[in-house]
């Protein structure tokens, strides 16, 4: 019985902050796709990096290119 009067609180204050005006809703759904958008960017690029570790440009180039100082 809790769970459901906390589920019901929890989507009354989703509601009452949120959704109720378009612009907050509109506003939320851009800022959610932008934090998910570099979240996943982060993630597969985390991801690549570890599955194609020693194969790629960063991790071979000092053997081919000899920095001048």
């Amino acid at each position: 019985m809790s769970v459901s009067i906390f589920l019901k609180h929890l989507a009354a204050t989703a509601y009452n902050t949120i959704f109720r005006r378009n612009s907050v809703y509109v506003g939320s759904v851009f800022a959610a796709a932008f934090v998910f958008g570099i979240g996943f960017d982060s993630g597969v690029t985390a991801f690549w990096d570890s599955w194609n570790k020693g194969k790629q440009w960063k991790d071979i180039r000092h053997k081919y290119v000899q920095d001048e100082e």
